[in-house]
């Protein structure tokens, strides 16, 4: 087997050993946005960075230059692109359950702020000098609220 060969199908292995680690942890992340406990999501967000960034950059050097994979042996090239399927799978998967977990928490920012509106759209009875009834209080607060959560 030449050089070529050997290095291509190190690469090729490599590759999928990345993206299969890649595949569990993104996986790992949108079971727990699904169960609706996205702090446990948390424990894996720097590797995932760490690994995606260097899927990335390997991802755009083999698709440059394909002859670094194109001298693998034709099993190792399928293994890579079945794990290259599944991590396509998980990460539709991770967005659906991003999404979700963003639409329900922009719900709940929402709810809170029509109450605190309503709740201060109704006039506040407070007692003033001389144990006189006043319709507004004498201070106030602000609130801000955009639509991002």
């Amino acid at each position: 087997m030449a050089i070529a060969a050997v290095d291509a199908d190190d690469r090729v292995h490599q590759l999928t050993l990345l993206t299969e680690r890649l595949t569990d942890l993104i996986a790992k992340e949108a079971t727990a946005f699904e169960n609706h406990r996205p702090h446990e999501a948390a424990q894996y967000v720097e590797e995932t960075a760490k690994l995606a960034n260097v899927y990335r950059h390997e991802s755009m050097r083999v698709r440059h230059n394909v002859a670094l994979v194109e001298a693998a042996r034709p099993e190792l090239r399928q293994r890579l692109l079945r794990a290259t399927e599944a991590f396509d799978a998980v990460l539709a998967r991770q967005a659906r359950a991003v999404n979700a977990a963003k639409t329900v928490t922009e719900g709940l920012v929402h709810a809170v702020a029509s109450e605190i509106a309503s709740q201060r759209a109704a006039p506040a009875t407070t007692y003033g000098a001389g144990g006189m009834v006043n319709d507004r209080p004498a201070m106030g607060s602000a609130i801000t609220l955009n639509r991002k959560a």
